[in-house]
């Protein structure tokens, strides 16, 4: 693997892990709960109309929240990371292409 690849890969991850509570947060799903007039409200009325009244266990918005609330877990570390390299990775090999 070329080293601008690697150093995009590296950047990747990283900057996903450090970066997902501020978007989530800024989402508004936050330690208080979800905050009025905000993309999470929008997402847990439209789950809740569709699940009858209810946000269902287990379902996006309830996970989200419970990152907002709790933090991330360490498996959602993981696969936070994981999209962040393979972005990296996307990025690098496009420039490559490019260049």
């Amino acid at each position: 693997m070329e080293p601008l690849t690697v150093i995009a890969v590296t950047v990747g991850a990283g900057a996903a892990v450090v970066l997902a509570p501020f978007a989530i947060g800024a989402a508004g799903f936050t330690a208080a709960g979800i905050a009025a007039k905000s993309v999470a409200a929008g997402m847990m009325a439209s789950a809740a109309t569709a699940s009858g009244g209810g946000v269902l266990a287990g379902s996006t918005v309830a996970v989200l929240q419970s990152a907002g609330a709790a933090g991330l877990a360490g498996s959602t570390i993981a696969v936070v990371a994981g999209v962040g390299g393979a972005v990296g990775w996307l990025t690098a090999t496009a420039a490559a292409l490019i260049s």
